[in-house]
């Protein structure tokens, strides 16, 4: 999720992160570990604190559920609210230090101090959660948000009445730009004169600055909202004003039990006792993934009171079209995908590719705004 200049990451995450890409099938419920030699030590950086639902709120339950599946064979640790920079490099240094053998860093920014630090201690294995380069003990891992940003897309249409939502986004880096045209293309796959505007908030984690964001485009006739921020910001301020909105990375019914429509939640517990069973084991090997619904690593619903069944049930059935590889939200059907310049950005009956979709640098058709060139 977390930064770095966008310029810099599309020039090269295709060619890093393209290729070695590896697709396996859905995690299976974690099991009990082989006895080993002692508890695996696993620790875990966070860039923000672990508040009630958000982005690390997600990691840290996947590190709980490393220690409910393998028990007394792992031990983990976490260190919180930790910067990107010189300060994550000390903490993941400090970790390597004292025994961990493996070390979850969860954020875009940790990737360079997680290479440094690797390089250093050649025995521990690191995992580089959305970052793009390996090393023969650094792995990396990524979700496919923007398929769950398009069943949002889908709920968000069928709810909106003025056929205008909102986004929220922290940085124009491909990721924010999968999910802000997957969203679109979702709502305008069931109405299709549905717009959504953006606000660019040039920050992952500010709330005050996240709730004004919100404010000011409710005040634009936006009756739905969905967000690429850190906490729970927006969603308490579509609660304040009587709107609705998507949650994202965490189910965020308790801060917004009216407004929220549904959800879109991260799953990383499956993949994060994989690979400390594999540490015990002595078979983890580094590796590249970019996991989506098919792999259970992400899941759209949580669905609000209000969210009729026959919404409910639309949307669901869609999660399990793209679980099964039958819809592909960045296909085009019979007539051409524009962006919102009006070029074509997906030929008729054709699809992107992982590396299109990667270095991904415009938004779709039905979006209102511009990105800087």
């Amino acid at each position: 999720m977390y930064k770095n200049l966008a310029t810099a990451l599309r020039a090269v995450c295709v060619s890093a992160l393209f290729g070695a890409v590896s697709t396996p099938t859905a995690f299976s419920q974690p099991t009990a570990a082989a006895p080993g030699t002692g508890p695996v030590k696993a620790g875990f950086v966070y860039v923000s604190p672990i508040t009630e639902a958000g982005w690390t709120k997600q990691h840290d339950d996947g590190r709980k559920a490393v220690e409910a599946a393998l028990g007394k064979d792992v031990k983990t640790t976490f260190v919180e609210n930790v910067a990107e920079g010189a300060d994550a490099e000390r903490v993941i240094r400090d970790l390597a230090a004292t025994g961990h053998q493996i070390i979850f860093t969860p954020s875009f920014g940790y990737m360079e101090p997680t290479l440094k630090v690797a390089q250093d201690y050649p025995n521990v294995k690191f995992e580089s959660i959305t970052g793009y380069k390996t090393a023969p003990n650094v792995a990396t891992a990524n979700a496919r948000y923007y398929e769950g940003r398009y069943l949002a897309g889908i709920a968000a249409g069928r709810m909106s009445k003025t056929g205008v939502a909102g986004f929220v986004a922290g940085f124009p880096i491909p990721e924010v730009l999968q999910g802000i045209n997957a969203f679109t293309l979702g709502m305008r796959s069931v109405n299709p004169q549905a717009t959504v505007k953006v606000v660019w908030l040039n920050v992952w984690f500010d709330p005050p600055k996240e709730r004004d964001a919100a404010m000011a485009l409710f005040n634009q006739d936006v009756d739905v909202i969905a967000f690429h921020t850190g906490s729970t910001a927006v969603m308490a301020a579509a609660q304040e004003r009587g709107k609705m909105a998507v949650a994202y990375h965490s189910d965020m019914r308790r801060t917004g039990p009216d407004a929220q429509i549904v959800a879109v939640t991260h799953q990383w517990g499956g993949y994060y006792t994989e690979r400390v069973r594999a540490v015990q084991n002595g078979t983890w090997k580094s590796s590249n993934l970019w996991g989506g619904v098919r792999e259970g690593m992400v899941r759209v619903g949580d669905f609000g009171s209000k969210v009729p069944g026959a919404v409910q049930r639309e949307v669901l059935a869609a999660q399990k079209a793209i679980g099964a590889g039958k819809l592909q939200p960045f296909r085009a059907g019979k007539a051409a995908v524009r962006d919102n310049e009006g070029h074509e950005v997906i030929a008729a009956g054709q699809a992107l590719v992982d590396a299109q979709i990667l270095q991904m640098n415009w938004l779709v058709e039905g979006v209102v705004g511009k990105l800087a060139r």
